[in-house]
């Protein structure tokens, strides 16, 4: 390994050459995949999805046809970063985010405690799912996507579905339909390789131009910063560098594309770091895959923008940063 590191320290001194040919390599061979694509149902990415509350999305998500356990991560995801105490200002309650009216009708007792209650999962979660079923049901008869349709009834109205015969011409309603469709792809557990950003070389290109840059915690690589960043903060501009606009955090980039498997990596995706491997939302660190098992990233106060080994006990996942998942985010979670 050590001679592994020299190597790698060697060829980012030699200029942009090691960095954009390797890319070069391996997006090269991702053109020609082997193998099919999986079939099945719909499951979760590992670890997408907090571990408290995993069981009950996978179960409740399948449901009914219109629904699956990846929709359903997106759309709590949506409402409250699966926050159990979640509270809008317009009184909405809960992880799924029920206004009272809506789950005086619709909330379950699902773990059969004598009690629907809002606040806890363990009712919330299948209430949403019961709820979400149960607007497919009014327009299992509209032309169209059925999955599109119910999430067009969530927002619009099932009324308002059937009389347009299918996503109503609104704005508000066919962006919610899109966000969803497009975030569900980032919780669910790939079938099939997942295509390379077309944007993730000149990422990197960007992040290696900030090599041996001291790390600043918050740091945004602004002039009164000293042009220092953070770990979040250099992957946020690096894709900021192409058009692509990610959050501020570490765990919520994650959710910003679908997740390839380790043996899967390619240059570009960001590559993401936790002590607690069972919940997304624990993610503390992040960098930028380039590919030989070496990541760029800023890593901690006292140290420069580097290169580092992907392949640590603290690994916890990688995410293929798309511009329509970057765009699906909540603005904040």
């Amino acid at each position: 390994m050590r001679k592994a590191w020299i190597w790698v320290t060697a060829a980012a001194g030699a200029g942009l050459g090691f960095v954009m040919l390797l890319v070069i390599g391996v997006y090269m061979a991702a053109e020609n995949p082997t193998g099919g694509s999986g079939q099945g149902s719909v499951g979760l990415a590992k670890n997408a999805v907090p571990a408290a509350y995993s069981g009950l999305v996978q179960k409740w998500g399948n449901l009914c046809g219109a629904i699956n356990p990846a929709l359903l991560a997106a759309q709590l995801y949506q409402e409250s970063g699966f926050n159990p105490h979640a509270k809008s200002p317009v009184k909405a309650e809960g992880i799924a985010q029920f206004m009272p009216g809506t789950w005086a009708i619709h909330g379950i007792d699902a773990d059969g405690n004598g009690v629907a209650d809002v606040w806890d999962p363990a009712d919330a979660i299948p209430s949403a799912a019961s709820y979400d079923c149960k607007l497919a049901s009014y327009v299992k008869d509209v032309p169209g996507n059925p999955t599109e349709n119910m999430l067009a009834s969530y927002n619009a109205g099932a009324y308002a579905v059937i009389k347009y015969g299918g996503v109503p011409p609104y704005k508000e309603t066919q962006n919610y339909v899109k966000t969803i469709m497009t975030l569900s792809k980032s919780f669910a557990a790939p079938m099939q390789r997942v295509d390379p950003s077309k944007q993730a070389a000149a990422a990197i290109y960007y992040a290696q131009k900030k090599l041996g840059t001291p790390y600043l915690w918050g740091g945004n690589g602004t002039r009164d910063q000293g042009g220092r960043f953070d770990c979040s903060g250099l992957t946020k501009a690096a894709y900021a560098s192409v058009g692509v606009t990610l959050p501020r955090v570490a765990n919520d980039q994650y959710n910003a594309g679908p997740h390839p498997k380790r043996d899967e990596l390619l240059p570009g995706d960001l590559v993401f770091f936790s002590d607690d491997l069972t919940d997304s939302r624990a993610i503390r660190h992040v960098g930028i895959y380039v590919g030989g098992g070496y990541m760029i990233d800023a890593p901690r106060s006292g140290a420069v923008i580097r290169f580092d080994p992907v392949d640590t006990p603290d690994y916890f996942g990688a995410t293929r940063v798309t511009e329509d998942g970057a765009k699906a985010l909540p603005t904040a979670v």
